[in-house]
């Protein structure tokens, strides 16, 4: 199948996929309100390790789904912004999976598979997606698709796990 009838079959998913992407960005903003006495220089570790990634990966399932829905792109450049992205995602996963791992911020094994590992699943199968798009494989946008769901799906459980510690932290008394 042509790559832009497949993505053409595909576009309410990506329309779907990536306004909640963008809205679940805006919504870190709100959560990162609820921890300002979390966000410090001190804590600038963890931000980094739990907070940002986070906003990169959704930032990641709006960008790519709406570069989707992009008409008439050519396979091979449209493979290339697959691909670029899904790097940027799978160094992004080796830092936060190596921080998680070796820092002791937490000891919670589903924190380091969710936080670290699962959003390198994701952006594995995003380069995956990228070699299929460019050799135009039929699997090509299916893949693509599950990769940005796996992505978002983690990365709203690890908003809710972010806005659920700053909320405890926030609501400690001080000492």
């Amino acid at each position: 199948m042509p790559l832009g009838r497949a993505l053409a079959e595909w576009h309410d998913f990506f329309v779907l996929v990536g306004t909640a992407g963008a809205t679940l960005v805006a919504l870190l903003f709100v959560a990162a309100s609820l921890g300002v006495g979390y966000l410090t220089a001190e804590g600038a570790i963890g931000t980094r390790t739990f907070m940002t990634p986070v906003v990169i990966h959704f930032a990641a399932v709006f960008f790519l789904s709406a570069v989707s829905l992009v008409p008439s792109m050519a396979p091979a450049f449209f493979a290339c912004v697959i691909g670029a992205a899904a790097l940027v995602g799978i160094g992004v996963s080796i830092f936060v999976t190596y921080m998680v791992l070796t820092s002791g911020m937490t000891k919670d094994n589903f924190d380091r598979l969710a936080y670290g590992i699962l959003p390198a699943l994701g952006y594995i199968a995003a380069l995956t997606a990228a070699v299929f798009v460019y050799f135009e494989k039929e699997w090509a946008i299916d893949v693509l698709g599950g990769a940005l769901l796996l992505l978002a799906i983690v990365n709203i459980r690890n908003g809710w796990d972010l806005t659920l510690s700053m909320v405890r932290r926030h609501a400690r008394p001080e000492r």
